[in-house]
This record gives structure tokens, sequence and C-alpha cells, in this order.
């Protein structure tokens, strides 16, 4: 059957090609610019940015409230047109999270994920009531092993939910989403029948997930297809793609999608996401891009905003871009190859089919001294996009003029490094007031660290350690208290140079409660200590944040 359905979806590439203008396929095929008259022909295809709920499903990965506005922005800026800013019933946390990126997102709309339940779907609403544009997303597994093992619902209840929650929720939200979880592995007619059912009851995005990206690119264009030919009014609505990558198919998964009608893709920033993660949307966004006369669609998106929103999404997760990742990693517009230098030096365009100035790169600048101001500083901060005032400002600055003392060239990177820094800063439970070390090859590593708590105390320990980053994690743990278990450390350079800023992401697990931390200095040993302590700080943050949050939430329902 899959094959059959794959026979006659046709290759995705192919099949829009045999569609084109002779004049077109050949210039698809030489890569040469489209034409005018192709660029009038384009479909827009909206970008739905899961990066804040699926993305931050990610092992490790748990963004305060500040942080997911913080991503909130700069996806706003970067030109998505949905962000799903979580799962309002699932929390205290996520509802305040959703209802604080509603609160500050006018330009694109806000979207909670819901189950087909009505207390899911009234929170959300909660959640969302002050947003611009609100959007529900609601989902129900639809598949047999899901059906059977998760739901152990028949197809008669589970279409039964699926008009009563979406009219449920259509009665609410002017926008509502409707899933049918695990899609790529549910029945052709029965998914027929739950798409019709939901249509019927007012969805107005209908969203396809291969849930365990298990399809290939034939078999889920052609799930599309199927759609559009066998559902009573489904061009009144909109079609979704939402890819995960599993089989490392996402992207060609969510270009078959395209290609055979879908209005929409969802995915993540540097496609980050549970298990091996979801559609990187820089890598659908850029290939749509480069390849109109193929695709004959674009995105909304500002595509020089991308290497920021890829820069920022991975500082604040600590989930570090791989080099050779797509349209983002460091080696993405690197050549190593004689021959491909040498090209490159003579016609850019015989190895780059991407300028690196397309999606934002560009070659690091001096750009403030340690003589530059206070308002110069604030000023050039908010030409990189933040703008930031009163303590905030004071703390980046200070930072600033120390880095100037210690670092010959301050460039961009470093600057939007201290930033996002102190925006991935929790309550200070722990500060760092000094650390000393002892080391030689003949003898045992030694750290000496001083602590401030919360209350003003200073702790001072020392500990010994198979290294000096194990010695100094050693004496934090003495200094605050806290025991936990180092999952993971990692560590990476701002810029170039031996005065380069160094970048050290560690994951802390207590119990059953996983948080990563980021430090940021000339020296990676310090670098380290301050990762260690931002952790936990995040750590400690998370256990006095239920009765906080639960309080806050009581006081929002009762206004």
């Amino acid at each position: 059957m899959a094959e059959e359905a794959g026979r006659r979806a046709g290759g995705p590439v192919s099949a829009d090609l045999q569609r084109a203008p002779v004049a077109a396929r050949r210039r698809a095929h030489r890569g040469l610019e489209t034409t005018r008259k192709e660029v009038g022909r384009m479909r827009k295809i909206l970008v739905f940015d899961t990066t804040l709920r699926d993305g931050e499903q990610s092992p490790g990965v748990n963004l305060s409230i500040e942080e997911k506005v913080e991503i909130a922005l700069q996806l706003e800026r970067l030109g998505v047109d949905l962000i799903e800013a979580g799962f309002a019933a699932s929390s205290p946390g996520d509802f305040a999270a959703v209802k604080a990126v509603a609160e500050r997102i006018k330009d694109a709309r806000v979207v909670s994920l819901a189950r087909a339940v009505e207390a899911d779907i009234d929170a959300a609403w909660e959640a969302l009531r002050g947003a611009a544009q609100p959007c529900l997303h609601t989902f129900l597994a639809t598949s047999p092993i899901h059906r059977q093992y998760k739901l152990r619902m028949s197809k008669e209840e589970v279409l039964a939910r699926v008009e009563a929650m979406v009219r449920y929720a259509a009665a609410k939200f002017p926008e509502v989403e409707f899933s049918p979880e695990d899609a790529g592995r549910t029945e052709h007619d029965f998914l027929v029948e739950v798409v019709t059912v939901a249509v019927r009851a007012g969805a107005t995005t209908i969203n396809i997930p291969d849930t365990v990206g298990y399809l290939t690119p034939e078999e889920y264009g052609y799930l599309f297809r199927l759609l559009r030919e066998k559902v009573p009014g489904i061009e009144k609505v909109r079609l979704s793609a939402h890819c995960h990558d599993d089989l490392g198919l996402a992207t060609a998964n969510t270009l078959a999608a395209i290609q055979n009608g879908a209005d929409q893709f969802e995915g993540t920033i540097n496609g980050i996401g549970e298990r091996a993660g979801n559609v990187a949307i820089e890598e659908v966004a850029l290939a749509l891009e480069t390849r109109k006369g193929v695709y004959q669609a674009t995105t909304g998106l500002k595509l020089t905003e991308i290497a920021r929103t890829s820069r920022l999404v991975s500082r604040l997760t600590g989930m570090i871009v791989p080099p050779n990742k797509a349209i983002v990693g460091a080696n993405a517009f690197a050549h190593e190859s004689g021959i491909h230098q040498d090209g490159v030096l003579k016609e850019a365009s015989t190895y780059e089919i991407i300028r690196p100035e397309t999606v934002g790169f560009a070659s690091n600048r001096l750009v403030l001294g340690k003589h530059s101001g206070r308002h110069a500083f604030r000023e050039h901060l908010r030409a990189l996009g933040y703008n930031l005032e009163g303590e905030q400002l004071d703390a980046v600055f200070r930072q600033f003029k120390e880095l100037c003392d210690r670092k010959k060239q301050v460039t961009d990177d470093d600057i939007l490094a201290l930033v996002e820094q102190r925006l991935a800063h929790p309550p200070e439970h722990f500060a760092l007031e000094g650390l000393q070390l002892t080391y030689g090859s003949a003898f045992v590593p030694t750290a000496t660290v001083r602590v401030r708590t919360a209350d003003g105390a200073v702790r001072e320990e020392a500990a010994c350690g198979n290294g000096s980053v194990d010695a100094i994690y050693k004496a934090l743990d003495r200094a605050t208290g806290e025991a936990v278990e180092l999952v993971d450390y990692k560590i990476a350079s701002v810029t170039d140079g031996a005065d380069a800023l160094g970048e050290v992401f560690v994951r802390l697990r207590q119990g059953d409660v996983t948080v990563q931390g980021r430090g940021v200095s000339t020296d990676v040993l310090e670098a380290s200590a301050k990762a260690y302590l931002n952790a936990l700080n995040r750590l400690v943050a998370r256990r006095t944040a239920p009765a906080r949050e639960a309080a806050a939430l009581e006081v929002t329902r009762r206004a």
C-alpha cells in the first residue's frame, strides 16, 4: 500500500518539474535565478515555530519565563507567523510563560498546545486571553498503535472526541489547529474521516504530524494530496506539515508536503526537539528561497535574522549547534579544500549556493572600546536588537568594561554573549565571589572558591579533584551544600584568538530534575565555575517556583 502511494505521489522534485514550463525546468536544474513572472506565482507558506514548546522538550532544556519571552521577541523579529509558546495546562510555569509571551507579541499569532479535553482548552484560553492573535493547537492520537496502547479508545470514540473538542475550542478561539497525532501511521481511510470531522467541527488549520519521523517524502507528500482530494471543505482550511527527524528525513518530508499542497510548516530553530529533533526552520526556508524555480513557494521570514536567532536559541538552551549543521553551523560557509578555495576566490557561486550575508553572518568588527560611554553602549545594543535599561543595562555595561581590559578587540559576538548570559541568569541564590587554583603536573589540582549566598553570607571551601574543573565543582558542592550529578560539560569559543571569550555549558541532575547552566569568561576555568553556579541557581529556582507560580496563577484566575 505504501509503495503504491509512493508511485502515485511521484518523486517530489520530479513531479513539480514535470508541471513546470520547459524553461523553468532548465533554470531550476542549472541553478539560475527565478524570473519575475515566476516570482509572481509564488505561494506564501506560513511558518509555525514550536521552539518554545516542542523544542523545549529536548532533554535537559528548561527555559525560564524571561528566556522564553526573549526568544519569542527574536522570533517575531525573524518574521515567523505563529509562535507556539508552550502547553498552558501542563504546569503553572508553562501557563505563566504562555501568558507572558502572549502579552508581549503583537505581530505573530501566539499558540498554546492543548490535549483534546475541556480543562486543557480552558487553561489555554485563560493564558492567551490577552494575546493580539490567540490560537489553539489541540491534538488527539489516531494511529492503531496509539489507539490501542495509549488511548484505549475505538475509532468511534476518537471521532466523537475530535468533534466535541474541536467544536468546544472553536467557540472560544478565532483560530483552531487540530493535529491527528501519529498521522503518518494512521490508516488512510480513517485519517480522511478524522480530518473531515475536524473541519466540519470548525478547525481552521489541519496539521499532519509525522510524529515519529517514520515516513518517506513520497509517502508524506501523498497524505496531503489525499486529503485535498477526499475531505469535503478542505479548501477552506490551511494544511500544515509537522515533521520529526528520526530518519533524517524531516526537511525532505516538509518540502514534499509543500509541493503537495501544504500551506504551512511547523519546526524549530536549529532543529531542536525530543529524540532526533524537529525539522529545522532555517533549512526549509533557505531551500524554498534558493530553489524558487523548483518549489514555487516562499516564506515571509527576514532571512538576515536567522544567524542571530540560531545563536540566541543555542545559548539559552545550552544546545550547541554542530559545526557541520546546514545553514547555521560554523562550517556551513567554510572551505578547506584547495580546489574549493580557489573556486570561491574566483567566483563565490562555484561552491557557495547561499551567501553568508543572506542569513546574517558577517565578519566581526571592532565596535566599541574601553573609552566608550554608557549611552553609546546602549545605542549599540539597540542596533543589535536589545533594549536594556536600568539594572540590566548597568550590569552588562560593567561586564563590557571588564572585558575591554582583558581583550584586545571586542566584537558584536562578544557583546551578544554578555547580553545573552545576563538574560539566562535565574535569581542568584549563589554568586561567585572568588576562585583560586593550584595546579602542577606533579601535584593534585586544588581549588578554593568563595561563594556569596542570597542572605549575604560568604562561604569559602577548598577541594582536590581529578583535574582543575573537577576540583572547582567539588569545592562548589561543598560551598553550596547541593548534591548533584554532572551529566554533561561542553566548552566553545565565542570568537577567534587566544583571548576569545569562552562559553561553558553544563547539565546537572538532582533527583529527577535536570537543568543546564551557562558561563562566559576569557578564562575557561572561571567560565566553568560560572556555568556550574548558573545551573545550581536554576535548581534552587525550580524547587521554590511551584508555590510561587501556583499563587500567581490563582491571582490571575481570580482577576
